[in-house]
């Protein structure tokens, strides 16, 4: 005996594992269940879906059934792929929602680890000056390039700093050590030679 059962099941549009239960039911009838399962599908929801359940006699078998089953196994088997993919989708959200937190409190992490370090530099910078150290306090500032959103700040603070320990400690340091002695002496030196001129 010849049957087309097997060719029409693998003519059908599904995805998973297709479970057929036959009973027989009252009189000569047939009880058929049709339950279509997707292992891929993660979503418990599928096991909501319920089987399709037939009770006909195996001639009305032989005539409809695949017609009767084709687009309900059709219609399930394309909702448990679409709640696959959905959940996937989901999990990829997540994941980018994670990373994308991970970058913020990242990029948080490291503004007030900068900030810190600006305000160490600044503070120890500030504990110098008081100290009356202040080339060493100018040493301490930051540097522009490291901290480019600061410019003016520390463009202001090494401007303070040079000068109280450069122009007027150079200038007077120079006052002090070579015009002021050789002058003194030059005079010294010039006003008996003149005086002598005068006398002849």
């Amino acid at each position: 005996m010849n049957t087309n059962f097997f060719n029409k099941i693998a003519q059908l549009d599904f995805t998973g594992v297709l479970q057929l239960n036959i009973s027989k039911g009252a009189e000569s009838n047939l009880i058929v269940s049709v339950l279509l399962n997707n292992e891929q599908c993660g979503d418990n929801a599928k096991n909501l879906i319920p089987p399709l359940t037939f009770n006909a006699t195996p001639q009305e078998f032989d005539e409809g059934f695949f017609e009767q089953i084709k687009a309900p196994i059709k219609t399930v088997s394309g909702v448990m792929v679409d709640m696959e993919k959905f959940l996937k989708q989901m999990e990829e959200v997540k994941k980018q929602s994670a990373m994308e937190k991970e970058k913020t409190e990242k990029a948080k992490k490291d503004k007030e680890a900068k900030d810190k370090k600006f305000k160490d530099a600044m503070a120890k910078a500030d504990e110098l000056e008081k100290e009356g150290k202040f080339r060493d306090a100018w040493m301490k500032v930051p540097d522009i390039t490291e901290f480019p959103e600061k410019a003016d700040e520390i463009r202001k603070r090494k401007t303070a700093l040079s000068d109280k320990f450069g122009t007027p400690s150079l200038f007077g340091a120079m006052e002090e050590t070579t015009p002021e002695p050789p002058q003194a002496e030059e005079l010294t030196t010039d006003y008996p030679i003149d005086e002598t001129d005068e006398e002849e």
